[in-house]
């Protein structure tokens, strides 16, 4: 069974980072997409970050880029989201998600499609204080 364990959100003041993690089991991390998600009170999922496994290819959607960082450390199962420069806005309740995948699926797979077919941690609430 494949689960996911997020863990490293708290509170910070706004230009500070947080590095949140990611803790996979039951999974062949090489044939899976790990991504991160976040979402604001009253706002919808949105994708942050994304890494396949195989290769370790990467893609950050628009709103992060040049901001945050994915990564994975294979010996640890465990993939981080490096998250610099962070603003108020940046407040939500992260969530990595796992699926099957392929590279070039990382900026196609929505919170929709991980949710049909994927499989989500319990998420991590990051907090940014103005």
């Amino acid at each position: 069974e494949v689960q996911l364990v997020e863990s490293g959100g708290g509170l910070v003041q706004a230009g500070g980072s947080l590095r949140l993690s990611c803790a996979h089991s039951g999974m062949n991390f090489d044939e899976y997409l790990i991504a991160w998600f976040r979402q604001a009170p009253g706002k919808e999922r949105e994708g942050v970050s994304c890494i396949f496994g195989r290769d370790g290819s990467t893609y950050n959607f628009r709103s992060v880029k040049g901001r945050f960082t994915i990564s994975s450390d294979n010996a640890k199962n465990t993939v981080y989201l490096q998250m610099n420069s962070l603003a108020p806005e940046d407040t939500a309740v992260y969530y990595c998600a796992a699926v099957l995948g392929r590279r070039g699926l990382c900026p196609i797979a929505d919170a929709t499609y991980y949710s049909r077919v994927g499989y989500w941690g319990q998420g991590t609430q990051v907090t940014v204080s103005a």
